[in-house]
């Protein structure tokens, strides 16, 4: 069972979106993007949702140990998707790698996999900015996706 702090789906409007680690970086970095706009929309409605391998992949790239208590602080403070069965999670995020492998994809990261098997499981969509999630959801339907452009 997925555990989300605050998630709700009405008339097929979303009201929380899992974010990647690709997008909060670019917003970290001042870059102005397609995703990034919409993040800021997201943060703006309250919609943005994190996951604890998210916060993991922002924090890894902290510049200093001010920066990484101020990142864990903001993210600490953010909706956070979870599970309270995570051997599972990250099986399935196991068996998401193996069957891109086995169609001749491999994901540069297998984080993303997990990321992705977090989004599917939660029912929320993705917004991200890197290319393997859109070669991850040619392999896993069940992964939508935030259009980019």
């Amino acid at each position: 069972m997925l555990l989300i702090t605050t998630f709700a789906r009405f008339a097929s409007r979303w009201s929380v979106i899992l974010v990647d680690s690709t997008v909060w970086i670019d917003l970290l970095r001042n870059l102005e993007t397609a995703p990034v706009a919409r993040l800021r929309k997201l943060l703006d409605l309250g919609e943005a949702t994190v996951a604890p391998v998210i916060v993991q992949e922002v924090l890894q790239g902290a510049a200093n140990t001010a920066a990484f208590a101020k990142l864990h602080s903001y993210f600490a403070a953010m909706p956070m998707s979870g599970t309270d069965n995570p051997l599972e999670l990250h099986v399935t995020a196991g068996r998401l790698y193996a069957r891109s492998r086995w169609q001749g994809i491999t994901p540069r990261s297998p984080h993303d996999c997990l990321i992705a098997v977090t989004a599917i499981e939660a029912g929320t969509p993705l917004l991200h900015d890197d290319r393997d999630f859109e070669r991850l959801a040619a392999v896993e339907p069940a992964l939508k996706l935030v259009p980019r452009h």
